[in-house]
């Protein structure tokens, strides 16, 4: 392989860093993209992967280091694919990820904010309250993640973002499974701690071919006996790959109840197996906080609802709250979660928005949709339903500045701007947008 020295001008959204490398065959210099890097610094790089225009290539050593570059809490950083970040200090980390967020907002959207981008963190280190693990038993146990850039298992004794129960329970998980008691038809292992960190929710992903039940039974009953804080244990078969859904099939109860009980911002929410919920432990509450605030009013229409984490606090400030969601495995919990005052519509946003067009008059619309973002059909129609305010929860800077550009179209201002750094360590970017009507 090809050895480069190169200078790194920026991080982009993904995790890596940019570079230049002049080249005698071609008119203009070809973009190197190098993990594990900061900006102004100096560094040898082997080219891995050579593409039209671009390459990307591996860190071999860094030459001139950049003052913000710190240790790495994690002894599997750099092997593991899950962070990207561990090398920068917690606070140049929150630079650049603004940096990136601004950046994309004006590349893509033409948005160039003058209004100042509001920073919200907390700890860095042990804020997921969910953890997927990838596992196999044959021919030795492991459990673990997957090496960077690869499908390649690389075992872990410990996660240090992950709470100090789930970790707890990746310890007795490895005993149980030195001892031959882990079923090879499973292929992944997800733990969910509720918000004081003292039960956990197990949810088992088979491999293709299924698994017989009483062997099911007694892989959960010998996870619970090892880990007492599990509270319940689900397992999903393998979907059909015929099957052209892409929703996971429902799950098979195995021990007790398979939800929890979570705690956030005054409300309790039930989550069940499978459903999504938020990761980060410590910085729920204050999303909650950003998406309700001290808005009241008639009508809020909660899109991409969920479990209903806006949908509750909203219906104790507004008269109606109409929550729409079609996940199936969240569905169930919104209906056990919401108020009276709350009507659930189970179909998608844009099955629901086409069938009250012309109809419906919200005074506040909240968003929280998939990393894909609302596209084109769902901004225009949440355009003309002319709500006073939107909140929009992103994930994902790119699509978010993709569907501000079309929600910004009819003299909409973006009013406030937030990044809630839901994930440490790693490049994703979570944001909470205003958008008001003058």
């Amino acid at each position: 392989m090809t050895t480069v020295e190169l200078t790194i001008e920026k991080l982009v959204y993904g995790g890596d860093g940019l570079a230049r490398l002049a080249n005698e065959s071609e008119s203009r210099a070809k973009t190197i993209f190098v993990p594990y890097v900061l900006p102004d610094e100096k560094v040898e790089a082997t080219i891995a992967e050579e593409r039209p225009g671009f390459a990307r290539a591996q860190l071999k050593r860094v030459l001139q280091p950049s003052p913000k570059r710190t240790a790495p809490p994690c002894p599997y950083f750099g092997e593991c694919g899950g962070c990207h970040y561990q090398h920068i200090s917690y606070e140049e980390q929150l630079r650049l990820k603004t940096e990136i967020l601004r950046e994309t907002l004006r590349r893509t959207a033409k948005l160039d904010l003058a209004l100042e981008i509001q920073t919200h963190s907390s700890s860095p280190l042990e804020y997921r309250n969910r953890t997927r693990f990838h596992l196999h038993s044959k021919p030795n146990f492991a459990i673990g993640y997957f090496r960077h850039g690869s499908h390649e298992l690389l075992p872990v004794r410990e996660c240090p973002i992950s709470s100090p129960l789930i970790n707890r329970a990746l310890t007795q998980i490895w005993r149980v499974g030195e001892l031959g008691e882990v079923p090879e038809e499973i292929g992944e292992i997800e733990l969910f701690a509720s918000a004081s960190d003292e039960q956990l929710m197990a949810e088992l992903y088979q491999r293709a071919g299924g698994i017989d039940n009483e062997v099911l039974l007694k892989f959960a009953n010998a996870l619970a006996a090892a880990v007492p804080e599990i509270h319940g244990v689900a397992s999903f078969a393998r979907p059909d790959s015929r099957s052209r859904s892409s929703e996971l099939p429902k799950p098979r109860l195995l021990r007790e109840e398979a939800s929890l009980s979570y705690e956030a911002a005054g409300e309790t929410y039930r989550v069940s197996a499978g459903a999504f919920f938020q990761t980060n432990r410590f910085l729920i509450p204050r999303m909650i906080e950003l998406g309700v605030n001290e808005r009241k009013g008639r009508v809020a229409l909660d899109l991409y609802s969920g479990v209903g984490l806006f949908a509750l606090p909203l219906a104790r400030r507004f008269e109606r709250v109409i929550a729409v969601e079609s996940s199936p495995l969240s569905i169930d919990d919104l209906r056990a979660n919401v108020r009276a005052n709350v009507k659930v519509s189970a179909q998608s946003t844009e099955a629901y928005l086409t069938s009250v067009a012309g109809t419906l008059k919200p005074d506040l619309i909240v968003v929280d949709p998939p990393r894909t973002g609302l596209g084109t059909a769902v901004s225009t129609q949440i355009a003309r339903l002319a709500a006073q305010e939107i909140v929009y929860v992103s994930c994902d800077p790119a699509t978010l500045a993709r569907d501000l550009k079309q929600l910004t179209s009819d003299g909409r201002k973006i009013a406030e701007i937030h990044l809630i750094d839901l994930f440490p360590q790693t490049f994703h970017i979570e944001t909470c947008t205003v958008l008001r009507r003058d």
